[in-house]
């Protein structure tokens, strides 16, 4: 998968303040999907597809025991796009500091 496809897949998971609880949950350690589920007032299936949206983004990994199922948090595409944010932080504080530095040296010219 491309690297823009993976962050605008994290960034869609993390949109969501639901998808965002099950993240904060899951950092604690593994859990059964019926326990990510219990603390939200929404049906099994609503739950599911949030997790769906987390496992296609790689924030989640989904382990099988017999009919139990366990997820885990993957931190890997929070550090792809936290890269990717510092990036874009660097290339605008650059592009506002020579935006301001023209506009000092335009106003030490009419001055």
């Amino acid at each position: 998968m491309a690297a823009v496809a993976r962050l605008d897949d994290t960034m869609l998971a993390l949109a969501d303040p639901t998808r965002r609880a099950i993240l904060k949950r899951l950092a604690r350690g593994e859990a059964r999907v019926t326990e990510i589920a219990a603390p939200f007032a929404m049906s099994l299936n609503s739950v599911s597809k949030h997790i769906r949206v987390l496992e296609r983004a790689r924030l989640v990994t989904r382990r099988r025991d017999g009919r139990e199922h366990f997820l885990s948090f993957n931190p890997k595409p929070l550090d792809e796009a936290a890269v990717w944010i510092d990036r874009q932080r660097t290339f605008w504080n650059a592009r506002l500091d020579a935006l301001e530095r023209a506009l000092r040296e335009d106003d030490d010219e009419q001055t």
